[in-house]
């Protein structure tokens, strides 16, 4: 259907300042959105806090507001400026929370203003734990045993019920905020309190814990004549009791057998059907593997810090997409502006690895608990792409700013091996060179996945990237055959690592490849894995 012409003049809502679990994801969220309205003919309005964000560029919006986010501001801004429509699902969790404020309040049926790409009752049924619990029962999905609670009372008399350990949400929050996982009363006690408190209804969900499941993401787009696809899937490497945002994260999915993956896929399709979301749609599950088993940890019914990594791990311009389905389009109306032949209901190819690694404030801050569990710590994050798994994890350590160029640290391989057993179990921002540093003492696969849960898989592939290194320190620069240097370039090796195994310098390795014919190439993301013509691939 084509657009709807009596949306003129749409107020969109900005995340604000940059917090942890909301940083530049919804400033590039808001700066596509703000684009394809203005494209469109649409007055666009922007509220935002923050003035360090592209969004906030006085060109970007007809009209831009630097003003606090409260209720108070938006209604002030509303009463001036008479938008016909809201925007709300471009800005993080405070577009989320600050419309339904709105909405309950009477307000935007008193001015005239309805909201695009969701409903009040969506960001309910989504955001409201016991309602989100309802809606998926009501729907056949599976959700984890737990209980909605409005007290700490309540959180004490479910734990002596169900047993430790539990894990804490808090309804209307971003990041696990308040969150956390309890192991004892004391613990219970301190995170549901501190849970009631973040919540803006003053909810949380207290669920038992599946943690050491694997944890799958679904980037979901759909329009209302109901055509949904599926963007991109998403797998992080660590298990279920890490926050997804403090997570190693791999684009597609890298260990879901088809009957799992296409299991998952038909549970969003039944998800954002029935929230009736007209946009872009986050589901997380928790999948055992062993059982096949799954349950819906949360939805997001916008676009969330995971759209931001699924539009530039395929091309698909998640918020752009977002914003013109809301306006009325449907997905078989939206040209495809990377191929220019496709529309935007034809599902990404993804024909490569892409890998999301965070960047955590640590080096800065040296004495904050490194400790990672179900609350987000994480200040940013890089993203690769290669060709494999090992290529595109180096390509994501090296980007980290850090001096990493392998996967050494010789904090954890000066360990004992008692000493690493400690620090498999604790998890930290540094596991994966805790992880490295046991592979290379001979600790094995089997006995590193029953600690940390990481899949069998991903620590065979981390294994043959810790024995090449391993290889090179004993070969030396005599065992760089054409063969075993382009083999190691492909995975993702650095010169200077190289160098450093074989105990010679970077230019000389760079000498050597070049001597092999042994060069970098640059590829495209098109969307299309190739099969069209693209005429703005990156």
């Amino acid at each position: 259907m084509p657009r709807d012409l009596s949306i003129k003049k749409v107020l969109i809502i900005g995340s604000g300042p940059i917090a942890i679990g909301q940083a530049a994801e919804f400033d590039y969220a808001g700066t596509q959105a703000c684009r394809a309205l203005k494209q469109e003919g649409i007055y666009t309005i922007l509220v935002n806090s923050n003035p360090a964000t592209i969004m906030t560029d006085r060109d970007m919006a007809d009209e831009v507001y630097l003003e606090p986010l409260t209720v108070e501001v938006l209604k002030n801004i509303i009463i001036k400026e008479k938008p016909d429509s809201i925007l709300p699902t471009l800005g993080g969790q405070t577009g989320l929370n600050l419309a339904c404020e709105l909405a309950e309040s009477g307000f935007l049926e008193e001015q005239g203003v309805r909201l695009l790409g969701t409903t009040v009752e969506s960001i309910k049924k989504s955001e409201d734990r016991e309602l989100f619990k309802e809606t998926m029962e009501a729907i056949g999905e599976p959700c984890i045993d737990s209980a909605i609670v409005h007290t700490v009372e309540e959180a004490m008399a479910f734990a002596k019920e169900a047993g430790y350990p539990l894990i804490v949400r808090p309804a209307y929050t971003l990041g696990g905020t308040g969150g956390g996982m309890a192991e004892n009363d004391h613990e219970l006690y301190e995170t549901c309190r501190l849970g009631l408190a973040a919540s803006r209804v003053h909810q949380c969900l207290i669920e038992k814990s599946v943690a050491g499941w694997k944890e799958i993401e679904f980037e979901m787009m759909r329009d209302s004549a109901d055509n949904i696809i599926t963007v991109c899937s998403m797998e992080n490497l660590d298990p279920v009791g890490i926050h997804t945002g403090d997570s190693i994260v791999l684009a597609p999915s890298q260990t879901l057998r088809e009957k799992e993956f296409q299991m998952l896929r038909k549970a969003s399709i039944n998800i954002i059907g029935e929230l009736g979301i007209c946009g872009g749609c986050n589901v997380q599950y928790a999948l055992d593997t062993d059982s096949m088993k799954y349950a819906v940890i949360e939805v997001n019914p916008r676009v969330s810090r995971s759209s931001a990594l699924a539009s530039k791990a395929t091309g698909y311009p998640i918020a752009k997409v977002a914003s013109l389905v809301a306006i009325g389009y449907t997905l078989d109306e939206i040209k495809n502006g990377v191929t220019g032949a496709t529309y935007a209901c034809f599902e990404p190819t993804v024909d490569y690895v892409v890998c999301k690694f965070p960047r955590w404030p640590f080096d800065k801050f040296t004495a904050a608990d490194k400790s990672l569990g179900t609350r987000m710590k994480a200040t940013g994050e890089v993203m690769s792409i290669g060709g494999n798994f090992e290529a595109s994890l180096l390509k994501a350590l090296r980007s980290l700013e850090l001096g990493y160029d392998s996967t050494e640290h010789k904090k954890y391989d000066s360990m004992t091996r008692d000493q690493l057993f400690v620090n498999l179990v604790n998890k930290s921002d540094e596991r994966l060179f805790c992880v490295c540093a046991a592979l290379r003492r001979g600790i094995s696969i089997d006995l590193i996945n029953e600690i940390t849960r990481i899949d069998k898989w991903f620590l065979t592939k981390i294994k043959s990237i810790v024995d090449w290194e391993e290889s090179l320190k004993r070969g030396g620069i005599e065992s760089l055959t054409a063969e075993t240097l382009k083999h190691i370039k492909k995975m993702g090796f650095s010169d200077t690592a190289i160098a450093r195994w074989c105990k010679t310098t970077e230019k000389e390795i760079r000498k050597l490849r070049k001597g092999y014919g042994i060069l970098p190439v640059y590829k495209m993301v098109d969307t299309c894995g190739a099969e069209f013509e693209a005429i703005s691939p990156y």
